[in-house]
């Protein structure tokens, strides 16, 4: 590694400085959020993966998050969708770990099943559902599960809702899915309890319908997920943080709301849960622009009344672009950490630009030499190429 700057003299930005969880240590508060790609191999990274989240790492996140991965196959919202139900997947996900961890950064997998939203083709299909004509072309439809047998929307396949022993089965591919994860070699693992998916399923009232232990009221409706997280808790080394990602409240029409996500991030928290990751809408689509206006920043506000409310870490998402915004998020306690996405996708690099915005010393000293001499001479072309 390169000198570190003087930060008594020269003190960081927060967005910057060291964040620490267990025993794991990020190198600044730059989060990259889960992305799907729908480019695995019968669930399985490949070379899209190792560039795709590699650059991110060379770019100097903190922490670089794989996309949602399905704990079974039939889990999967698409047939191009992660996967880590198969001995196979772990070497192809250590080899992206490897390079992630190389670069400098800590490498996270947010572990997810998509319930009745599964059997669909890709998003530029509209994640239309799977039909005989599929199945012609090798990708035959299945049949989701979920807490009650609602579909997603209109036209989507009808779920299978599980009973007592499916819910069991269910909780323990969680543990073995979380088993392989610390094999493959990931730092952090996420829960995905968001987006209409199968945990936010047996959440939300909505999609939930059930009368025996597993639905009616609040407590209810929150066992699956807090079982699931128990499981993946157990499973994960004590060293490492487990995080949690939530809607906090539902999309078009939603019954789950803010009370209920403190609720259920308290109860997290007493089950060793580290962080929750304030996300919102799923349920039935995005949530209301004319009541929540998809402005910079606009789930901030959750993740603030979480951390608040619930005593638990937080993570914030959603149009998150500027770096004075992510620094200000953390500067008022909003939030522990920052994620960003499609930010990301435009400039890999811009944890660096943000380090330059906010005044960070000879910030590329901070990363390893190979890849800090690459992105020096990146700014020294755009240096040049300006003053022309």
């Amino acid at each position: 590694m390169a000198a570190q700057p003087d930060v008594a003299a020269h003190p960081l930005p927060q967005l910057f400085t060291p964040y620490t969880l267990r025993g794991l240590t990020l190198r600044n508060r730059v989060v990259v959020s889960p992305m799907c790609q729908y480019v695995s191999r019968d669930g399985a990274a490949t070379d899209w993966h190792l560039v795709h989240l590699g650059k991110f790492a060379m770019g100097g996140a903190g922490l670089v998050f794989c996309e949602e991965t399905a704990v079974e196959a039939s889990g999967r919202k698409t047939y191009g969708c992660a996967g880590m139900y198969d001995d196979r997947h772990v070497a192809a996900a250590r080899r992206v770990n490897d390079f992630i961890h190389a670069a400098g950064a800590a490498s996270g997998i947010q572990l997810g099943h998509a319930g009745r939203k599964a059997s669909c083709g890709p998003p530029w299909t509209n994640f239309r559902p799977l039909t005989d004509d599929d199945a012609r072309q090798g990708m035959p439809p299945w049949r989701g599960v979920s807490a009650s047998e609602l579909p997603a929307k209109p036209g989507a396949l009808v779920p299978h809702a599980l009973d007592e022993d499916g819910i069991r089965a269910m909780i323990r591919t969680w543990r073995t899915a979380a088993q392989r994860s610390v094999d493959a070699g990931y730092d952090v693992c996420e829960v995905h309890g968001a987006h209409g998916y199968l945990i936010h399923q047996f959440l939300s009232p909505l999609a939930n319908q059930r009368t025996d232990g597993w639905g009616g009221d609040l407590a209810g409706r929150m066992r699956l997920a807090l079982e699931i997280a128990e499981a993946v808790r157990q499973a994960w080394p004590a060293d490492k943080p487990v995080f949690f990602r939530v809607s906090a409240v539902d999309g078009e029409g939603g019954a789950w709301n803010m009370d209920d996500t403190v609720a259920l991030s308290r109860a997290l928290r007493e089950r060793g849960i580290d962080m929750v990751t304030c996300s919102s809408g799923g349920i039935n689509g995005p949530l209301n622009m004319a009541v929540v206006p998809r402005v910079p920043g606009y789930q901030v506000p959750y993740a603030e009344r979480v951390r608040k409310e619930a005593g638990i870490a937080t993570c914030a998402v959603g149009l998150i672009t500027e770096p004075a915004h992510a620094e200000r998020i953390l500067g008022q306690g909003q939030a522990d950490l920052v994620a960003l996405a499609r930010e990301l996708m435009v400039d890999p690099n811009w944890p660096v630009r943000a380090a330059h915005a906010l005044g960070v010393p000879d910030y590329l000293g901070l990363l390893p030499k190979d890849y800090a001499w690459w992105l020096r001479r990146r700014e020294d072309i755009r240096a040049l190429s300006q003053a022309s």
